[in-house]
């Protein structure tokens, strides 16, 4: 990277660690060509100033990274996200039984559903519940349980309760950031763990993330990756993620908005 003002660099430094979750001073000095001694004074003055946390060998954001709300979710990344949710409408078979996780690109997933025939779909997200109330060959079931309204999805005992009385063919999860090390990442550990209980209930695991999720660290709670999990993703996906998703067992599928289609990988 070449040299920038001191300015600049801290606030680059803030935006790194929200998106990350942390900032090392090795890491930081490589990346923006300066001794570790500027690095350790930038954080200093960013400590001081309220902007960032020190913590051993670097620094974090003070709340990692602010959860936005479903409705902000929405519009990000429209097109990637239909046709993700395309190619996993097109993988459902009449007479299955399906689990929605809640967020965006599986809601848009749910509406896609709304000309499926003779399937059921149980969920823990208002989004689905919302987008398949109406259809008749859809028999719904909703998961219930504590409300975050945030995401507006049920977690908690009542949901996981729920999710022991059933079995599904296939469960599509979404996820804030996707990590090959670290698994899927959430706000919040009942999302972790649920996310975790509705994988180990279905015999197939998808996760639908599209292009900017993958690589993220933005909160510090985990789901660990399945091996015979498949990422849905798009074509603006980094090739180097996609690589290391494939070395630990994940199947990669890359959807290609424009042209509505799937591009080999």
């Amino acid at each position: 990277m070449s040299a920038i003002g001191s300015k600049a660099r801290r606030d680059q430094i803030v935006h790194l660690a929200t998106t990350t979750g942390l900032a090392s001073v090795d890491e930081l000095s490589q990346l923006f060509g300066v001794t570790a001694s500027t690095i350790r004074r930038d954080l200093a003055k960013l400590t001081t100033d309220g902007r960032l946390a020190r913590t051993y060998g670097g620094a974090m954001a003070l709340s990692a990274h602010p959860e936005a709300s479903l409705r902000q979710r929405t519009g990000e990344a429209f097109e990637a996200k239909q046709a993700i949710a395309r190619w996993a409408a097109e993988q459902v078979r009449p007479g299955e039984t399906l689990l929605l996780d809640a967020g965006s690109t599986v809601g848009a997933l749910a509406h896609e559903l709304r000309t499926a025939e003779d399937v059921t779909v149980a969920t823990t997200g208002l989004t689905a519940l919302q987008a398949l109330a109406d259809v008749e060959t859809v028999h719904v079931e909703c998961l219930g349980g504590t409300l975050r309204p945030l995401s507006q999805g049920f977690v908690g005992p009542l949901t996981e309760a729920a999710l022991e009385r059933m079995t599904f063919d296939r469960v599509f999860l979404g996820t804030d950031g996707i990590s090959p090390e670290l698994g899927i990442c959430e706000a919040d550990l009942r999302q972790t763990r649920l996310k975790e209980l509705m994988a180990a209930r279905a015999d197939h695991v998808y996760v639908l993330a599209h292009a900017a999720k993958l690589g993220r660290r933005p909160f510090h709670t985990w789901t660990p990756l399945g091996e015979d999990w498949t990422l849905v993703t798009d074509v603006d996906a980094d090739p180097g993620v996609l690589e290391a998703l494939r070395a630990r067992g994940v199947t990669t599928v890359v959807t290609e908005p424009q042209r509505h289609s799937v591009a080999p990988v």
